[in-house]
């Protein structure tokens, strides 16, 4: 079982940078693979990106390929969304994922966080 916390959301302008945090609870942090979803007012949630449990594999959606860069630090049981040149269309709640398998993180992944609000301004 883990818990997932996010931070970091809020208002920036085209063009701008936020950087999102997921904070975790459990001993075995370093065993899920980590990710991140996002929904648009009145969209459907939708994959960001993903982490295998080492860092060592990264995936993206074509949306935010070149611009967001996940990482994560298991010593701080922590995962991150470097969000930079972000858009209006980028606007959503952003949700911090877990699951053990990779594949499946970026289909249906176990856990989920509450969700922090991104929006940016035109």
């Amino acid at each position: 079982q883990v818990q997932l916390v996010e931070s970091g959301g809020g208002l920036v302008q085209a063009g701008g940078s936020l950087r999102l945090s997921c904070a975790t609870s459990g001993r075995t942090f370093s065993s899920y693979c980590m990710g991140w979803f996002r929904q648009a007012p009145g969209k459907e949630r939708e994959f960001v990106s993903a982490i295998s449990w080492n860092g060592g594999r990264a995936t993206y959606a074509d949306s935010v390929k070149g611009r967001f860069s996940i990482s994560r630090d298991n010593t701080k049981k922590a995962a991150y969304l470097q969000m930079n040149s972000l858009k209006p269309e980028d606007t959503g709640v952003y949700y911090c994922v877990a699951d053990y398998n990779y594949d499946a993180l970026a289909h249906r992944p176990d856990y989920w966080g509450q969700g922090t609000q991104v929006t940016v301004s035109s």
